[in-house]
């Protein structure tokens, strides 16, 4: 074993215990300046609330409310002699009154008032205010037989709401048959109107006319309202003469009243 060796293995643990201890004595620092700046916004805090306390409790406290002027009082909602009465127990006066229609709020109650509720007045000041007439009421136009675009258009420039069913009718397709309210009928604004617009005649499924003769097949069409608007013979060998060979449109087919139909029949003999 070297002499050198053996010095080093002993210098160690000195060396080791001389780390532990900086260590440690650094964690404590490191806590205490912690501690130390903790403490140091607490008493900051506590100084600037303190100050703000003196400076506006002691130095320069709020001045007191003039003897001539008063506080506001809230007029919403109530009628005119609830609202005279709030303001003479305030010291106050009802002043001018304006007035206007309102959809959520009866007539005859306040909707509004200046100065407002909270501000100063002069005692015995007047207070103006304006004054609920209740909700718009007007009278129905009549807008049956005009187009739906049409009517739609009338009723919503009213302010009102349009609800359309469609029917079928005898009128042309698109045309308003009946409304509910009925016109003339006195409502509130806003409000909603229910339309009925046709959507046309009834239809009706084309029979089946082969084989019939041509005024037998007349006569069914006929009652069924459809229109022969032509006929045409084809050569058929000698049979089917005086019969409907052809129809146009075909059977079950649905058609309004008054379609056109076209028949083909067998050529009658010479």
């Amino acid at each position: 074993m070297k002499l050198g060796s053996s010095l080093r293995r002993r210098r160690k643990p000195r060396a080791s215990v001389g780390r532990r201890w900086l260590r440690r004595k650094g964690r404590r620092l490191l806590r205490m300046g912690k501690e130390t700046v903790g403490i140091g916004i607490l008493l900051a805090c506590v100084g600037w609330l303190s100050g703000y306390l003196v400076s506006t409790l002691v130095l320069f406290p709020a001045p007191p409310t003039p003897d001539d002027l008063v506080v506001v009082p809230s007029l919403w909602g109530l009628d005119m002699e609830q609202a005279g009465g709030r303001l003479g127990h305030a010291g106050l006066v009802l002043g001018s009154v304006d007035s206007l229609t309102h959809p959520g709020q009866e007539a005859g109650r306040v909707l509004g008032q200046a100065p407002l509720p909270g501000q100063l007045w002069a005692a015995g000041g007047p207070i103006r205010v304006t004054m609920s007439l209740g909700p718009e009421r007007q009278r129905l136009p009549d807008v049956v037989e005009l187009s739906e675009s049409r009517a739609r258009v009338v009723l919503e420039t009213m302010g009102l709401r349009v609800s359309v069913d469609t029917v079928r009718a005898e009128v042309p397709r698109g045309r308003v048959i009946a409304m509910s309210p009925r016109a003339e009928t006195e409502v509130t604004l806003p409000g909603a109107v229910r339309l009925q617009v046709s959507a046309g005649p009834p239809l009706v499924a084309m029979p089946m006319v082969l084989g019939l003769d041509e005024e037998e097949a007349r006569a069914v069409l006929d009652s069924l309202g459809f229109i022969v608007e032509e006929v045409e013979e084809l050569f058929r060998f000698g049979r089917d003469q005086g019969r409907v060979v052809e129809q146009e449109p075909g059977a079950d087919v649905l058609l309004q009243r008054g379609a056109p139909v076209r028949l083909w029949v067998g050529r009658r003999g010479r």
